[in-house]
């Protein structure tokens, strides 16, 4: 699944396996692309019905943008496809708006799944915005989300570059990045009853261990699992692991269905 399998309709873009009967909808991060997946899709998309839709920071009204604005785009969206039950997973940005939604609709929600997730705590923006103009700041920057530098490939630094130095996009994830941190959620997650898994890179130094314990200490039906030699991003990160861990939570979720 590539930029050329994106389907358009209705305000929406998204990917779509239509692998099976469950729906696993994929949130990506602030500064989010759908290679960021990849691993993901190419494991489950034969056995789950994975969806990806794409956030529209960059193209949503002003009025609009914020953490908020795109919970409400995820939610007609899934309204939109008429998706009975969703397994949401969510990495950085993509998890506090996974969060937000299911406190909002809780009746969709099979289960969730939060990875390097906001929502609690995040330093994704340090103390400034990365610097534009230097290419070279902005690949350690993106080289430090990461245990092993090598995973922020050229491809995936010069997205962010093009995004940093393009003076609307930049205003619009400093926004979005502001509206998250006002988004505190430690006050309600515990109302998200759904099973919940966490999965945390140990060396992750944008929302560190001790977020996912914080996590796990406030969700009530939730399983943390940590990776070694692993920062925020997981499932590009280590695949393999992260793949086996999520389909063994996913074959327990769905073993024992939730009811209301």
């Amino acid at each position: 699944m590539t930029e050329d399998d994106l389907i358009k309709e209705s305000g929406f873009t998204y990917l779509e396996s239509k692998g099976g009967d469950n729906v696993l909808i994929l949130l990506h991060g602030l500064f989010g692309a759908l290679s960021n997946f990849r691993f993901i899709v190419e494991g489950f998309k034969s056995s789950y019905n994975v969806v990806i839709p794409m956030l529209p920071i960059m193209e949503m009204p002003m009025k609009q943008l914020g953490i908020k604005g795109l919970v409400s785009y995820v939610e007609s969206f899934i309204d939109h496809k008429g998706y009975e039950t969703v397994n949401v997973l969510g990495n950085s940005l993509g998890g506090h708006i996974g969060q937000l939604y299911a406190l909002k609709r809780p009746e969709k929600i099979n289960s969730l799944i939060l990875t390097g997730s906001s929502g609690l705590f995040e330093s994704a923006m340090g103390k400034t915005f990365p610097k534009r103009g230097d290419y070279d700041f902005i690949k350690k920057k993106s080289e430090s989300t990461f245990f092993d530098p090598k995973t922020a490939t050229k491809e995936l630094v010069d997205e962010v570059y093009d995004i940093v130095n393009d003076r609307s996009k930049g205003i619009r994830i400093v926004i979005t990045a502001k509206s998250a941190v006002r988004n505190n959620l430690a006050d309600e997650i515990h109302q998200i009853t759904a099973p919940t898994l966490l999965v945390w890179g140990n060396q992750d130094n944008v929302t560190p261990p001790f977020v996912a314990e914080k996590f796990h200490e406030l969700l009530p039906d939730s399983q943390l699992e940590f990776i070694d030699k692993c920062g925020h991003a997981p499932m590009m990160e280590r695949p393999q692991e992260f793949n086996e861990i999520l389909t063994n939570f996913l074959e327990r979720v769905s073993s024992s269905p939730r009811v209301y």
